[in-house]
């Protein structure tokens, strides 16, 4: 292979341990290899820091290897006052010869690629960006979270044949929070009490309500009840936390939040999704038909002996996909322009049926 890199490392990462390959000397000549193990610990980080840095050795690629390469990949983007390159590359582009494997060889490899020219990074955005990300998600998941505890505070009031959701269209808002702590804490509900409790349109449904609200909760679903509810608060609580963060980040993007939410169908809690996703420099895509490839938003091609099978999204290809089209705030119309025929999914994430 032609050389094109007259000093370059490569990086095998592990949850424990760093092997790092330096490959160095002239274009036309074979390079000089130097090989060393580090601890993955903050201060055997800093040591290969210090260690490449005293080689000159500004180019430096590693797998894409679960979490374990962010820790490295945080410490390598400060070396040379932030000037280094550094590749973060998918696994799947630089398979070695089987039956060669061990870690040594694979950072040896990873060099020689390197020093090839033949890697490709995979779009990593700034480190700003990349923290929004990890609110997002946390975020998302907490909702999703949050409504799957409500569901089983719904299963418990059914299984007592209390039908509070026949008659309330949200069983969590404050009138029946207010039902549901008195509910918890008595395991029956007054019916000359619930005048008091009802708020809104809902006091024209007084009757139906206490039809609702005849049956008692045993003692053991009352402390269930107490556990659940509580639950649900302290999830609430961590949302609520969140999304001040997530407010503190995004001072950072305020033209660029203020412009996405523009778009219509798209409120903020959606801009702010997208760009934890992408971030607002999209100058490592050519073009929207990469940028929409790298989101497994586009169809592609997947014949073989004249049969088409379903395409298999990688599975970082796949969380940026759900990051899409399950974004709170998202409306149907954006969901359907996002994943339009031919991608295999629906807005849900459901399969589409075959007829």
């Amino acid at each position: 292979m032609e050389a094109v890199l007259e000093c370059c490392c490569g990086l095998d990462v592990h949850r424990d341990t760093v092997v790092a390959c330096i490959l160095k000397g002239p274009l036309k000549g074979k390079p000089e290899s130097m090989i060393k193990t580090f601890s993955a610990m903050p201060d055997g980080l800093k040591e290969l820091r210090l260690w490449l840095e005293s080689q000159s050795c500004r180019f430096a690629a590693m797998e894409s290897t679960g979490v374990y390469w962010q820790p490295v990949y945080n410490e390598l983007e400060t070396a040379f006052d932030g000037s280094m390159v550094l590749l973060l590359v998918n696994a799947r582009h630089m398979k070695n010869v089987p039956g060669r494997k061990t870690d040594i060889k694979d950072a040896e490899w990873i060099a020689q690629l390197l020093r090839a020219g033949l890697l490709k990074g995979s779009f990593i955005p700034a480190k700003p960006t990349r923290e929004l990300k990890e609110l997002t998600r946390y975020r998302k998941s907490l909702v999703e979270e949050s409504s799957a505890q409500k569901n089983r505070i719904e299963k418990l009031l059914q299984g007592a044949g209390i039908k509070l959701s026949t008659f309330l269209s949200d069983v969590f808002g404050i009138s029946g929070r207010n039902i549901l702590e008195y509910l918890s804490l008595h395991g029956e509900f007054p019916a000359h009490l619930l005048k008091d409790f009802l708020k809104g349109r809902l006091k024209a449904k007084e009757d139906d309500v206490k039809r609702a609200l005849q049956s008692k909760l045993s003692p053991h679903q009352q402390k269930l009840l107490q556990m659940q509810l509580r639950h649900l608060y302290q999830i609430e609580d961590n949302i609520g936390m969140l999304e001040a963060e997530i407010e503190c980040k995004l001072r950072l993007f305020s033209e660029q939040l203020k412009l996405i939410a523009s778009i219509p169908g798209i409120n903020l809690n959606a801009a702010a999704a997208i760009i934890g996703e992408i971030g607002t420099d999209l100058s490592p895509f050519p073009d929207a038909e990469h940028f929409t490839s790298w989101a497994g938003l586009s169809p592609g091609n997947h014949e073989s002996a004249g049969k088409k099978s379903p395409p298999v999204s990688p599975k970082a290809i796949a969380i940026s996909k759900g990051s899409f089209v399950k974004l709170p705030g998202l409306s149907p119309e954006c969901v359907k322009h996002l994943c339009p025929a031919g991608t295999g999914k629906s807005g849900s994430g459901e399969d589409h049926k075959k007829p």
